[in-house]
């Protein structure tokens, strides 16, 4: 964005950001300019409602007509507490909107103020039939998905690193149309082995407003671009130790360890920042063991540990039985296809077979959402929600019975 583009009494810049198709921001005053394309008339457009409403919506408070953080001040109840970096962060996490139709791009006018050492966005996702995308940014550019979605989410982030600086939301318009769509992502889920450290932190929040639990079971990755909303699975993962021999399915509720900009498991196409190193390696990795950045993350913190994935304090002991950092094999499940059932009572163990007396190799966490490859027949169990002798066959030939399993979706589950 240029300076230029916006009215700058003293630090304060005051934009009116419009999102156009060539990807400008201009103000909605400017004459000297020439005038990006105005948005189409056509499209279902609406605002979002910045009142404050409750646990999804973490460190803001809305008051005269602005979205605020509640505290400019980096704590460890304001700031992802995986990441513990001097900064302080802010998130409104709106209503999922039902489409009168299928779109597949997304335009956001955001009216904001931010002073130098603050910075506002939005964010936007969409539905699709194997679950949400990823979210996207909504700034200089549209948000265009691969293929149409017919429910749509939005979350408008704060950010400071300076308690002196200000940042405010005024007002929010989207609109979703239909244009070009890109070549579809490969289905194939994505895979890769990265450094695991322990997160800890119980007391902490963590970025989608959790406060952390002893022995907890969660997963922290860096990029918001795959956090789960409070109390959901949206994105998943399944960690396993490097023999294999444990692994847990766990939902990614933190932003971290070291990065919030760096979603390594994307190609370059698509990653945030550091584009030019190979897809899978995480930042903090080629920091720490190639110099990378001048051994740096994107704070300017030198990188003590490789880690591109901290985990909660149950995922580590309990799930993964492990007893110090370590390299482990992590699957980022949302970028599959295929059924999945959300694990609605847990922790809840992963066994060898269909039935209780089967030895347990990992955990699956409450809310995670779990591929499911088909079902078996075995012991009769009688849980949460219902009494079956189903027991649904996971990746490795592990199995969860479904009397937890809240929901299916994504596609039919047939017999084995």
């Amino acid at each position: 964005m240029a300076i230029g583009s916006c009215r700058t009494p003293s630090s304060l810049l005051v934009c009116l950001l419009t999102v156009t198709l060539a990807g400008g921001l201009t103000p909605a005053t400017a004459t000297a300019a020439p005038r990006a394309p105005a948005l189409p008339a056509v499209g279902e457009r609406w605002s979002l409602d910045l009142a404050v409403g409750g646990g999804d919506d973490v460190n803001v408070r809305f008051g005269a007509g602005r979205l605020r953080l509640a505290d400019a001040h980096p704590t460890r109840r304001n700031r992802p507490a995986a990441l513990g970096a001097p900064v302080a962060e802010g998130a409104l996490l709106a209503p999922a909107r039902t489409l009168a139709g299928p779109a597949n791009r997304l335009r956001a006018e955001l009216t904001a103020e931010a002073s130098t050492g603050a910075a506002v966005g939005v964010q936007v996702r969409g539905w699709q039939a194997a679950g949400w995308t990823e979210w996207q940014e909504a700034g200089t550019a549209p948000a265009v998905f691969d293929r149409p979605v017919t429910r749509v989410q939005a979350r408008v982030l704060l950010t400071t690193r300076d308690p002196k600086a200000t940042a405010s939301v005024r007002a929010v318009q989207l609109t979703a149309d239909t244009t070009a769509a890109p070549t579809p992502a490969p289905t194939a889920v994505r895979s890769y082995r990265v450094f695991a450290t322990r997160e800890g932190e119980v007391g902490g929040v963590t970025a989608n407003g959790r406060t952390i639990q002893p022995r907890d079971h969660f997963v922290a990755l860096p990029s918001r671009r795959g956090l789960s909303p409070l109390n959901s699975g949206d994105y998943t993962v399944r960690v396993c130790t490097t023999s294999g021999s444990r692994c847990e399915y766990a939902p990614v509720w933190d932003v971290g360890p070291w990065n919030t900009r760096d979603d390594y498991w994307n190609p370059a196409a698509v990653r945030e920042n550091w584009k030019g190193l190979p897809q899978g390696l995480p930042e903090a990795q080629a920091a720490y063991q190639y110099g990378y950045h001048g051994g740096r993350d994107q704070f300017g913190r030198t990188v003590l540990n490789p880690a591109g994935i901290d985990l909660a304090d149950g995922t580590f002991w309990d799930g993964l039985l492990l007893t110090d950092n370590a390299w482990v094999d992590v699957t980022y499940l949302w970028t599959g296809t295929g059924p999945r059932g959300v694990i609605g009572s847990g922790p809840l163990n992963i066994r060898t077979g269909p039935g209780t007396a089967y030895p347990s190799r990992g955990l699956a966490a409450t809310y995670a959402h779990v591929p499911i490859q088909c079902y078996v027949s075995g012991q009769t169990v009688v849980g949460t929600y219902r009494t079956t002798n189903r027991w649904n066959r996971l990746a490795g030939g592990q199995y969860v019975s479904h009397a937890y399993v809240s929901t299916v979706y994504g596609g039919t589950v047939s017999p084995c």
